[in-house]
């Protein structure tokens, strides 16, 4: 914790990093979950981490789940984000225990919801994920993964099973100190509305895919 120096030139303590501020039971249609409720410091967000069953600390099963308001509430097909985030549950039910970690602030990977919307609109008229952030002067991918590796220290995690697509997620997770026993993969069937989007995300992103080679026939 840092110290920040107050108008009259005393110090005041000044918080940084993520704190856990409550943990309430969750009952939900997949099961009874614990919601631990933290607050990051450094950028003023509230996150949760849904824990299920009683966790390990070494090859947990887990999930990071970018927040995606379109895709989460409203059940967007523009995206798989929804249907992953009710696979991630259903799984750390199944296995027994888990973690899911909510990342709120991550919406459009990392750009906010309005850009997301804009971005989407520019997909609209025929760009894809990665031109039409780039038109609007954003970066493709301005997530980042700290918090979620921090949330995990203070779960007493030291290694996850990494339910992601995305290499991008286990690199982070390394860089900051969580090792990735296992990266398993959360596969959706695709649809004729984000077949584009999915392609874009193997091709350009990286997002490891196999399953879209079978879907040749979606436009």
């Amino acid at each position: 914790m840092t110290e920040k120096i107050g108008v009259l030139g005393t110090k005041s303590p000044q918080r940084t990093g993520v704190e856990r501020v409550v943990n309430a039971p969750l009952p939900t249609v997949y099961g009874n979950f614990q919601a631990v409720g933290y607050l990051d410091h450094d950028r003023g967000d509230e996150q949760v981490a849904l824990v299920y069953g009683d966790i390990a600390t070494e090859g947990v099963l887990t999930r990071l789940h970018s927040e995606c308001l379109t895709g989460d509430a409203f059940g967007s097909q523009h995206c798989e984000c929804g249907d992953q985030l009710d696979s991630a549950l259903r799984a750390v039910v199944a296995e027994g225990s888990g973690v899911v970690v909510y990342l709120r602030g991550h919406e459009g990977r990392g750009i906010g919801l309005l850009a997301k919307l804009r971005a989407m609109a520019l997909q609209a008229e025929g760009l894809d994920t990665v031109e039409a952030n780039l038109a609007l002067g954003l970066p493709v991918d301005a997530r980042d993964y700290g918090v979620a590796a921090e949330i995990l220290r203070d779960l007493g995690v030291n290694s996850v099973r990494l339910m992601s697509n995305n290499p991008r997620k286990r690199e982070a997770l390394l860089r900051h100190g969580v090792q990735v026993a296992e990266q398993v993969p959360l596969l959706i069937p695709p649809c004729e509305s984000n077949i584009t989007y999915l392609r874009t995300k193997r091709e350009r992103l990286d997002h490891h895919l196999p399953h879209l080679d079978a879907v040749a026939h979606l436009s």
